[in-house]
């Protein structure tokens, strides 16, 4: 059965920093595409980053770029994203996803992304308090 279990959200006071981790098991992160949604209350989910370590390609929305890190660690099956000089507008639930994609890219993890990835997390609430 395949699984995502998130996990490192909470709050934070602006300029903070979070590191979210995402357990999976079921298939081998390194044969998918592994990335981060988000969706603030109102708002559309929005693709924030993605990787894909046998392809070698990664992707960040303009808006954490420079702020954000997404890594994995193979041994542990493990993706996760480290969220530096965190904004009040960085307030989400934050879902980890999986992919059969070969890459990942800016399509993978806008429209399409939003309603055909293959697999998703659970959530963990992110706030970032001004």
């Amino acid at each position: 059965e395949v699984q995502l279990q998130a996990s490192g959200g909470g709050l934070v006071q602006a300029g903070g920093s979070l590191r979210l981790s995402c357990a999976a098991s079921g298939f081998t992160i390194d044969d998918f595409a592994i990335g981060w949604f988000r969706q603030a209350p109102g708002k559309e989910r929005e693709g924030v980053s993605c990787m894909h370590k046998n392809d070698g390609t990664i992707y960040y929305v303009d808006s954490v770029k420079g702020r954000f890190t997404i890594s994995s660690d193979s041994a542990k099956n493990t993706m996760y994203l480290h969220m530096n000089s965190l904004k009040p507008m960085d307030t989400a639930v934050y879902y980890c996803v999986a992919d059969a994609s070969a890459m990942c890219d800016k399509e993978l993890m806008g429209a399409w992304g939003r309603q055909a990835m293959d697999y998703w997390g659970q959530g963990t609430l992110v706030t970032v308090s001004s």
